[in-house]
């Protein structure tokens, strides 16, 4: 239970039809109001999107379906906008809690490369901006949906592409067009979540081929989004995904998307507008 439970409200938007959460959200008897609804078969930002429609809190949270808060995780967050809105005198600021494997998870060797090297959260290199903003230059790469809070009027005006239908990179856009709108990201590493995911070596390799044809078709619009490697950085990618190693294998499953959105691309246009 949340500390800050008084003033919560949870809205679960389902992307999709399940039994087993329609269950849960709906039979069981919750401490805090629970607001659950069903939508077609989509995608992240659809489904964000309609989540945001039907706030009415001032603040809204984003996490993901894997994701475990920790007991004071929302107090935080709450606490972070408040500061910034006394002290800096603005409410166009975004707060990113920090995330980590669940440690009740077995954690497997792509779990350890994936949060050493930053493929699944970067926070490795946000250390310096504890309790800060991150640069505005770079913030948008560390708006990860799965845990970051900004007050519902700005969620509204700002929402998530529609017409992203593959994992991955649409965060990155829309914080990139925060950035643009002068929304401050915020980092508050005491907003503590487990990210309950285990994922396997192959599972992790899939994951990579499927944030390269993302990346692909989403910089066919957004190419200031400036992650589709080229020139000298592609040739490195295309030297290290020769090794046998775990960063060697990810990046030859990471090219094979990116070859796979660009086939993609010439075959059905239409599909990103």
């Amino acid at each position: 239970m949340q500390t800050a439970s008084d003033v919560l409200e949870v809205i679960v938007v389902n992307d999709g039809h399940d039994d087993a959460t329609a269950k849960l959200c709906t039979e069981h008897a919750w401490k805090i109001p629970v607001s659950f609804f069903e939508i077609e078969k989509s995608q992240q930002g659809v489904a964000r999107n309609r989540g945001v429609k039907a706030a009415s809190a001032p603040i809204v949270l984003f996490i993901g379906d894997d994701i475990f808060l920790e007991p004071n995780a929302c107090e935080k967050h709450l606490a972070a906008h408040r500061t910034n809105n006394e002290q800096q005198g603005t409410r166009s600021v975004a707060v990113l809690g920090f995330t980590t494997w669940d440690p009740t998870l077995e954690t497997t060797s792509a779990m350890h490369w994936l949060e050493k090297t930053g493929w699944q959260f970067g926070y490795s290199k946000l250390k310096r901006y504890a309790h800060d903003f991150i640069p505005q230059k770079q913030q948008h790469l560390f708006t990860y949906t799965s845990h970051i809070s900004l007050p519902t009027d700005l969620a509204r005006a700002h929402p998530f592409r529609e017409d992203m239908t593959l994992y991955g990179w649409e965060d990155i856009e829309w914080g990139l067009r925060l950035a643009q709108s002068n929304v401050r990201l915020f980092y508050e590493p005491e907003a503590v979540a487990l990210h309950h995911h285990r994922m396997t070596f192959e599972q992790s390799l899939r994951r990579m081929e499927t944030l390269g044809q993302s990346l692909s078709l989403i910089s066919q619009t957004t190419p200031e989004l400036g992650r589709l490697p080229c020139g000298l950085k592609l040739l490195a990618y295309k030297l290290a995904a020769l090794l046998p190693t775990m960063g060697g294998k990810h990046r030859a499953a990471f090219l094979r998307g990116i070859k796979q959105g660009t086939r993609n691309e010439h075959r059905t246009p239409s599909n990103v507008t």
